[in-house]
């Protein structure tokens, strides 16, 4: 009796364990990021101020970075093959981060940025300044709708 509840009991754990793991990625570490090519010798707050030294060409040591302005943080990018030729560039890039590293699997550089004349919006949840959920519907007036979106430094 004994041992037929042991063999029960590991058979309940590992089929336990399965259905978690199952449900984890692959590398919680992988996703996309989005961002402008700088050089590495450019801080997270020169980039932020759009300094030109940070897409300054041929610079011996410096390596290609991708600067998130959303949250101030410069990503040296390995390999540096596929993000030639975009320095100063908007991108998403795709691929696993490691410490401050980005492993890129894929580069695709931003074409336009906000929706073309005549676009619908697409549906949305977001909060506003103050705190409550807002959406195009919310928003909505009688003649329409303009929604503006900026980042803090623009202030």
């Amino acid at each position: 009796m004994r041992t037929k509840f042991s063999v029960v009991w590991i058979v309940t754990c590992c089929f336990v364990s399965v259905l978690v793991l199952a449900g984890q990625p692959d590398n919680p570490n992988s996703g996309s990021w989005s961002g402008v090519i700088i050089n590495s010798n450019c801080s997270a707050d020169e980039a932020f101020a759009e300094a030109a030294k940070c897409t300054q060409k041929d610079l011996p040591a410096a390596k290609l970075a991708l600067y998130d302005d959303t949250i101030r943080q410069v990503y040296i990018l390995d390999p540096q093959d596929q993000s030639t030729g975009h320095l100063g560039d908007s991108v998403t890039v795709t691929g696993t981060l490691e410490g401050n590293t980005l492993h890129v699997a894929s580069l695709k550089p931003h074409t336009s940025i906000g929706l073309a004349i005549g676009q619908k919006a697409p549906a949305f949840l977001a909060r506003d300044q103050f705190g409550q959920v807002q959406s195009l519907d919310t928003l909505k007036g009688p003649n329409g709708t303009v929604l503006l979106f900026f980042r803090s430094a623009d202030w």
